[in-house]
């Protein structure tokens, strides 16, 4: 019958049907049951794959074998019951053989010519490796031996076990059989001898009462011996299935080593303790004479009475050694016995004892554990938890003290105290004694460019890195620091990126601060602008000389003179007029210039003498900072010094952790980087905040302290400052009275934004409208900022930074407003406006009319009516007015009623007659004046 499906063809191979599924399917035949059916080509393509797999080529020949072998063998065991059950063990190995062709085609190699000693040294190897596997092979000989000798021995355990539980069952019947026939012979003899039926009840009760201890204690003494046998039981199969493992793996050929050759044993010098320079071996000087009682000999005697003349000089008061004379205090323990410890040894000792107690300079930190405190002074830590007990304090090994307390600690027990940097980490290295001198070698400069927005910048760095940076940026303006290095044919530069935007002045600030040399970019066709002049001043704060890159030198309009007067005038003067600032013309469009730049950074960089230790601990900057959702806190550092390496302990601020990763500025893995590396780190505790200096620490418990150090001492200059702010806010209220507040909730992708968002959003207030800053802080959008935002019923400003599922969910449900920025252009524009809606409206005054009052009527319950005359303008019945008598202004409201004749008028106009009343005011008289005006209100703007 032909095999129609899997179950069929299955069969006919005499295989499983799940491996033939298994097998077609790695053959690419995708079957996914039994019932599936199976065609020609389906077979013909699993053949292929298999002689494929086995080496066969395409001719049919095979190239590989494989053998399988099995080996079955049987273990007995017996269980807590006593009875036995058979295992069934199986051992499978599988080797594959492959003929390879280069064992054909290939001609042999013709043998190296050896000599005589490598001759005999690959004899010498060769008959150690076969000592070994002789070893080896006798060794496993003797494991199988013993393997075969502890089954047979087990097997003869359960039979002797089987054996001593028949025997114990059938003395135990007879025992039961016994104790029956003597219970109803006594119960016959009661009866017989006249006793009541209460005598041979207790009788009975008393044989049965005997018969069950019996059974009880044979049948604990059968429970322990069962257990004892168990437990043998249990050794006997765990060493069996050792062996068995042992013998189941491959053999392994050891090789030998070395004999290594045997030091020559050094010739005792004279005077030591083994042999003294002044006897001979087997020689005794006339003065050892024994003493009397004393058994051992005449060497122990010399020790003995030398030590008892120095116990006798100290006045005969027994010292505790052993010489001390028979007859004084502590005689028993040495004289006559030889003494407890030496037993007659012959060894002097050259120990001596310190005259003065040492007194030890301590560096205590800020916060300091009592067990490192008593390993400053090398005293025990049992003592200076006694000393501060005296002192009132109940303290354990572990607790922490404060810098004060464990100074006056350490001057009362004798020490010097003096005071670490309470945060500085040199103190503590110099303390541990890690700090040490290490040879410099040249590294290369690190250059920032900087300059005014939209001067070309990140252009210029553009065509220098052949990358597209500018293009990555939102609107085209660089909004972070970005970091690169760049290998020229002269050396290695790495370049820092600072934005030109005013708002980030500290970034360029940080940028001047971490940086070697400064190219400061001025376009050609605008010239010096409020953040070229101030670029310059950072430069010249941080001491760094510049490098002036004027660009868009192919622009129409350029004029590469004016920016150098305009230069000059700022204090910045080149070369050519004897300055010491180079000025090189350049275009970032077409690369005119380029070359002749960075020649003269390296030439600034060789006159500079750029020099760092590289196999020192690393120590840097943090360029950047922000948190990645799957990645965590990530920090852009540049190293200044050392070597920074997979797997170190960092310290930034008041973060710290281990690196577990590390990358370049291309994203690329790296292990280590030296001097002037920017680098990207993955392992932080938190975000560091950018400009941090960052070392790494040979301690992570010491770091871990000095960041909880830290970080503790930013919340409480935090809360300082927040009290502080209250009440200054309070004061202010009450002062000129409830200023108006925009609450804020800013998260942004870098540390860096952050910090220059906030505070361009901190200048827009005024006295009467005030950006509030609830909260600040680095990565995405969460359900926690949403619940911030509904609390304080602020607006949440997501720079770069973007809000989740469940956060978007939450704002939607307690409407709260999330706005995404991009540009920090746009964002404080949108705030900009937004506070000037808050701002109270501008109210102008505009006279509209004059009105004269001609006559005055009093109407009952009505009060005074005016009768008027238009003189100016017109008068609308919303106007407001103002009384004025002889030029005065007595009184000002609102018009209560306007008729013409005896209709209601909503205006009159000059030359008109008509009558009015004022709302709240009858002091009225003839010839006064009514000066008509309408207040607008007119919106502010900051």
């Amino acid at each position: 019958m032909a095999s129609n499906n899997v179950a069929q063809f299955a069969t006919e191979l005499k295989m499983p049907a799940d491996l033939l599924l298994t097998q077609l399917r790695s053959a690419g035949v995708e079957k996914s049951s039994t019932s599936d059916p199976l065609s020609k080509d389906d077979k013909d393509k699993l053949l292929n794959h298999l002689r494929r797999t086995h080496g066969a080529a395409d001719t049919g020949e095979k190239k590989k074998i494989t053998v399988t072998r099995k080996e079955t063998s049987e273990i007995k065991q017996a269980d807590s019951s006593g009875k036995s059950r058979t295992i069934q063990v199986e051992v499978r190995k599988k080797r594959t053989f492959v003929q390879r062709d280069d064992l054909v085609t290939t001609k042999a190699p013709e043998e190296p010519v050896i000599d005589a000693a490598e001759q005999a040294r690959r004899e010498e190897e060769s008959r150690r490796q076969s000592e070994l596997i002789a070893r080896q092979e006798a060794d496993l000989r003797e494991k199988q031996e013993r393997l075969a000798k502890l089954e047979a021995e087990e097997k003869a355990q359960a039979k002797a076990a089987e054996e001593q539980a028949k025997r114990e069952a059938e003395e135990q019947a007879k025992r039961d059989a016994a104790e029956k026939a003597a219970a109803a012979a006594a119960a016959k003899e009661a009866a017989a001898a006249g006793k009541d039926a209460a005598g041979a009840d207790e009788a009975a009760k008393k044989a049965a009462d005997d018969a069950k201890a019996a059974k009880e204690a044979a049948a604990r003494e059968a429970a322990e011996r069962a257990a004892a046998t168990e437990r043998a039981r249990k050794a006997v199969a765990d060493e069996v299935a050792q062996i068995k493992l042992m013998m189941s793996q491959p053999r392994r050929v050891i090789k030998a080593p070395e004999p290594a050759p045997k030091p020559a044993a050094p010739a005792a010098a004279a005077g030591t303790l083994h042999k003294p320079a002044d006897k001979k071996p087997g020689e005794v000087k006339k003065d050892d004479a024994k003493k009397p009682g004393d058994k051992k000999s005449i060497k122990s005697a010399n020790v003995s009475s030398t030590w008892s003349d120095d116990a006798k000089k100290r006045g005969g008061q027994g010292l505790k050694t052993r010489g001390a004379p028979a007859g004084g205090r502590d005689g028993w323990r040495s004289g006559g016995r030889g003494g407890r410890r030496g037993h007659g040894d012959d060894r002097e000792s050259n120990f001596q004892a310190p005259t003065e107690a040492i007194v030890r300079e301590v560096h205590v930190p800020e916060t300091i554990t009592v067990a490192e405190l008593a390993h400053k002074m090398s005293v025990k830590a049992s003592e200076v938890i006694k000393q501060l007990m005296k002192l009132g304090q109940m303290c354990t090994i572990n607790q922490v003290l404060d810098q004060e307390t464990a100074m006056i600690l350490v001057e009362e027990m004798g020490h010097k105290a003096f005071a670490a940097a309470e945060d500085d980490p040199e103190a503590i290295l110099a303390d541990q004694g890690e700090h040490t001198e290490f040879e410099s070698s040249s590294r290369a400069p690190v250059v920032t460019v900087m300059g005014h927005v939209d001067h070309g910048k990140t252009s210029l760095l553009d065509y220098i890195r052949r990358a597209k940076v500018a293009s990555g940026e939102a609107g085209g303006i660089t909004q972070h620091i970005g970091a690169y290095h760049v290998d020229t044919p002269r050396g290695m530069i790495t370049f820092l990126d600072t934005p030109g935007h005013e708002a980030f002045t500290a970034m360029r600030a940080r940028g001047a601060k971490a940086t070697d040399i400064v190219i400061l970019v001025v376009a050609a066709d605008d010239g010096v602008m409020p953040q070229t002049k101030e670029a310059i001043a950072h430069a010249k704060a941080a001491g760094v000389p510049l490098v002036v890159a004027i660009n868009k030198i192919d622009k129409q309009g350029a004029n590469a003179d004016r920016v150098t007067q305009e230069l000059v005038a700022e204090g910045v003067v080149p070369e050519e007029y004897g300055g010491d600032s180079p000025f090189v013309p350049v275009s970032a469009k077409v690369g005119t210039g380029i070359d002749d730049l960075l020649e003269q950074v390296l030439l600034q960089a060789e006159v500079l003498e750029l020099k760092a230790p590289t196999e020192s601990l690393a120590r840097g900057l943090v360029v950047e900072a922000r948190l990645d959702k799957g990645r965590g806190p990530v920090a852009t550092i540049l190293v200044q010094s050392g070597t920074l390496k997979r797997g170190d302990v960092v310290l930034a601020g008041s973060s710290f952790g281990r690196v577990r990763a590390m990358l370049d500025e291309n994203g690329k893995t790296i292990a280590s980087a030296g001097p002037s590396i920017p680098v990207e780190i993955q392992g932080l505790t938190e975000v560091p905040s950018a400009g941090e200096e960052v070392m790494v620490m040979a301690d992570e418990r010491k770091a871990r302290e000095i960041a909880l150090f830290r970080q503790g001492k930013f919340r409480d200059v935090k809360l300082a400052k927040q009290q502080a702010a209250k009440l200054e806010n309070m004061f202010e209220q009450m002062a000129e009275g409830e200023v108006k507040n925009l609450p804020l909730i800013v998260k942004t992708d870098v540390q860096g934004s952050q910090e220059a968002l906030v505070g361009s959003l901190q200048k827009l207030s005024t006295s009467e409208v005030r950006v509030q800053v609830v909260h600040a802080a680095v990565g995405g959008i969460t359900e926690s900022d949403v619940n911030l935002a509904t609390a304080s019923k602020a607006v949440i400003i997501g720079f770069n930074a973007r809000a989740d599922a469940q956060a978007r969910k939450l704002a939607e449900a307690n409407g709260v407003d999330i706005r995404y920025y991009s540009i920090i252009y746009d964002a404080i524009d949108e705030i900009k406006t937004a506070l000037s809606g808050m701002l109270a409206p501008e109210k102008r005054e505009t006279v509209t009319g004059q009105v004269e009052i001609r006559q005055v009527i009093l109407v009952s319950k009505v009060g005074a009516i005016a009768g008027c005359l238009v003189t100016d303008g017109v008068v609308k019945r919303t106007s407001s007015v103002r009384l004025l008598r002889n030029n005065i202004v007595i009184w000002t409201g609102e018009i209560d009623s306007l008729k013409r004749f005896k209709d209601d008028a909503k205006e009159v106009r000059a030359g008109l007659e008509c009558g009015l009343s004022l709302k709240g005011n009858n002091e009225i008289q003839v010839g006064d004046v009514l000066e008509v005006f309408e207040v607008t209100e007119v919106a502010r703007s900051l």
